[in-house]
């Protein structure tokens, strides 16, 4: 599953653990339907990838989100109090990143940011074949991406 999404939960056991649920890209199924994978991390019998099929895509997403929403308030976990919607969850949390691809120069751009300013980028670092664009305070910005059809997964392949 090709991840677009996920969420982290706390599990208020001792001690405590993470549930995660991920949703995953949709997909056309041969029949011309569309399907949308999510997996549930942490609450027993829900270890592995399941799906939901609907009209098109973003049906889809939403029959996903309503599907997982509905299994986690009625897990026994939740009913139980230990579920918790609201507390922080342990590690760091995921970004969301932007991608664009040049298909004529076979290039991608994985920005950290919706948008950035010229001159943004004070220093970049090649490494095999990426390009790292680094913030003022080190932070980084992107990375461009060169001979990104061998690289880019077949989802971002635009």
């Amino acid at each position: 599953m090709y991840e677009i999404a996920h969420r982290v939960l706390v599990l208020r056991t001792d001690p405590p653990r993470d549930v995660v649920v991920t949703l995953g890209l949709p997909y056309e199924e041969p029949a011309g339907e569309w399907s949308c994978p999510y997996r549930i991390d942490g609450l027993a019998g829900w270890e592995h990838e399941r799906k939901v099929t609907a009209f098109d895509s973003l049906e889809a997403i939403g029959l996903a989100m309503v599907t997982v929403r509905a299994a986690l308030a009625g897990s026994h976990e939740a009913k139980g109090g230990l579920l918790s919607w609201d507390d922080a969850p342990s590690g760091r949390r995921a970004r969301t990143v932007y991608v664009s691809v040049d298909q004529e120069h076979d290039i991608a751009y994985v920005s950290m940011k919706h948008e950035m300013s010229p001159g943004e980028a004070v220093r970049q670092v090649e490494a095999d074949d990426v390009i790292i664009d680094y913030g003022e305070s080190g932070q980084i910005l992107g990375l461009e991406i060169i001979n990104a059809a061998a690289v880019l997964p077949p989802e971002l392949r635009l």
